[in-house]
């Protein structure tokens, strides 16, 4: 794997749900310039959230922590 995943379980399923709303307003509007900006901001953040990976988030040092990095950290 080229890419250790950077996105949680719930922000994956909420950038989905927010790329399929993105999709709907594409469709409605297909055709004009507002249409097409749609669609070309719903490829990306459909894509992401289907890899995991998030290069931005990359870009800004984000991580998902290990099971093992929280067992070791033990109960806070």
């Amino acid at each position: 794997m080229f890419y250790r995943k950077n996105l949680p379980a719930w922000e994956r399923i909420a950038r989905l749900v927010a790329a399929a709303a993105m999709g709907v307003c594409a469709a409605r509007f297909w055709g004009t310039p507002v249409g097409y900006l749609w669609a070309v901001l719903a490829v990306p953040m459909a894509l992401t959230s289907m890899i995991g990976f998030c290069p931005m988030c990359a870009l800004a040092g984000r991580r998902i922590r290990a099971k093992s990095e929280l067992q070791a950290q033990g109960p806070e």
